[in-house]
């Protein structure tokens, strides 16, 4: 029990005392270059997934 207290008491110094956080303008500006990505990625997909869709059609409709 007493590894898992210091466990929990290093973790914490660790948390709080040497770790570095983004500011919060920072974080705001990586979360909407993250949305962004992510909404280009899913219409590059849907795009890709309907082209297919689409080919396979004419494929079996041979």
């Amino acid at each position: 029990m007493r590894k898992f207290i210091n466990y929990l008491k290093e973790s914490y110094v660790e948390l709080t005392k040497k770790t570095t956080w983004p500011s919060w303008e920072k974080l705001q500006s990586s979360a909407f270059l993250v949305m962004v990505a992510t909404i280009i990625l899913a219409a590059a997909l849907w795009l890709i997934d309907f082209a297919f869709q689409h080919l396979m059609t004419l494929i079996y409709t041979l």
